[in-house]
């Protein structure tokens, strides 16, 4: 599947970002940061990350409705998404 630069490119700011926020989360533990405070900076990284694999998942979704017939060749059809979701969710 292909996927469109500026979607790609949006999920690279999107995983560098995810990448600070976990090492801060490392950060605050080596620190003996409070409890309540590293667990809510975990839930942003953790919620930041399903949020690129759902990302990717809608533009795999919208190519393979565009066109069915290349998304089944290229092994992305229904039944996959379907598949790919239910992992995500």
């Amino acid at each position: 599947m292909k996927i469109e630069q500026d979607i790609l490119d949006g999920l690279q700011k999107r995983l560098a970002r995810i990448e600070g926020q976990v090492r801060a989360v490392r950060t605050m533990i080596e620190d003996g940061r409070e409890c309540r405070d590293i667990i809510t900076q975990v839930s942003a990284a953790s919620t930041a990350l399903d949020q690129v694999g759902f990302r990717l998942l809608s533009a795999g979704l919208q190519q393979c409705l565009q066109d069915p017939k290349q998304a089944k060749r290229d092994g992305f059809d229904l039944e996959e998404v379907e598949k790919l979701f239910l992992k995500l969710a």
